[in-house]
């Protein structure tokens, strides 16, 4: 596990939000890391797909065309 330097960032967060999680006893700042982090890799994996969507569809459009590479060799 590896340590991370943290810093401190202003965060206005609802108060009913805070006071739910508190009261079911959640890491309220854990929860936002993890919370930021998901949103980080929603993002970068949107733009992956705008950024590759013309490979994808060239690759879709191969194998619409020649069907699926080894497919012979395939057991099922």
């Amino acid at each position: 596990m590896s340590i991370e330097a943290s810093k401190a960032h202003d965060l206005t967060v609802s108060d009913a939000l805070i006071a739910e999680a508190e009261s079911l006893g959640l890491d309220i700042k854990g929860a936002a890391e993890k919370g930021i982090a998901l949103a980080i890799k929603a993002e970068k994996e949107r733009r992956w797909k705008i950024e590759n969507a013309e490979a994808i569809q060239a690759s879709n459009d191969y194998v619409t065309k020649h069907g699926m590479p080894l497919a012979k060799y395939r057991m099922f």
